[in-house]
């Protein structure tokens, strides 16, 4: 099957319908300054070891996603990326006198709850468009399982924003072990538990589609869906954010997510 041209990517990224603000998106100092030396310091002290690390591209824009079980999650994806990570972060975050500061001084992108997803993941498009690291949890909020499983059925945002820059790479990151070192609702802090982290193969959303065990679309595919009315395209395209997200799930799943 042919790759797909530059003409089937503008089409599948219009179609998306997901814009930005068209603002300049820039990583706070604060944070910058950060990742000079909290990376090498953090995994010094705790017991995290990593496996694929050199599959994460360190320019450009990228989408990280991964499972998450525990609230060490983000800063575990941060530490193997060695770049910063912008995440998608609930309105409580922000509202909490402790947490407000650090929130904003990493650029973290605040969601709310009347304003919706579509809002955050417009923000998302300014840290992607600015060439930054876009964070995601597919699930879309920690899991609540009290045991295994703890993996749950991943909501189509991920999806959406990948195919809004179907040529930008999104890499799955598993997790192992983090609710041992922090576990749900308590404090305590077991600094000796050992977190596994395991990085897959970077993949597009433009590999996805083209790919015969993705989409299997060819231009002529993705031509046929642009020729459809607003309701169908938009049938179409949920049908591949769900089809794309179960797959990733599944990535995660396989790499060890529990």
């Amino acid at each position: 099957m042919s790759e797909l041209n530059a003409e089937s990517l503008t089409l599948i990224s219009q179609m998306t319908q997901l814009n930005g603000s068209a603002d300049e998106f820039s990583t706070p100092w604060f944070y910058r300054a950060i990742m000079r030396v909290a990376p090498p310091l953090v995994r010094t002290v705790t017991n995290v070891h990593y496996n694929g690390l050199e599959r994460i591209p360190q320019s450009g824009p990228v989408i990280i996603t991964g499972n998450h079980t525990s609230h060490i999650d983000p800063i575990v994806k941060i530490m193997g990326m060695r770049r910063p990570v912008h995440y998608l972060a609930k309105e409580e975050f922000f509202e909490d006198k402790k947490l407000q500061k650090l929130m904003a001084s990493t650029g973290q992108i605040e969601t709310e709850r009347k304003s919706g997803a579509s809002d955050a993941l417009s923000s998302a498009v300014d840290v992607l468009e600015n060439g930054h690291v876009m964070g995601i949890f597919p699930e879309g909020t920690r899991s609540r399982n009290l045991e295994p499983p703890y993996l749950g059925r991943g909501k189509t945002g991920v999806a959406r924003l990948a195919a809004r820059f179907p040529n930008v790479p999104i890499v799955p990151m598993a997790i192992i072990g983090a609710r041992d070192f922090l576990k749900p609702g308590s404090a305590i802090v077991n600094p000796l538990a050992k977190i596994q982290v395991s990085v897959g193969n970077p993949i597009t959303f433009a590999e996805w589609l083209n790919d015969k065990e993705g989409a299997g679309l060819d231009n002529e595919g993705i031509s046929n869906i642009a020729s459809l009315d607003e309701h169908g395209q938009r049938s179409i395209m949920k049908s591949l954010y769900r089809d794309f997200t179960d797959q990733l799930i599944e990535t995660l799943r396989i790499l060890g997510a529990p």
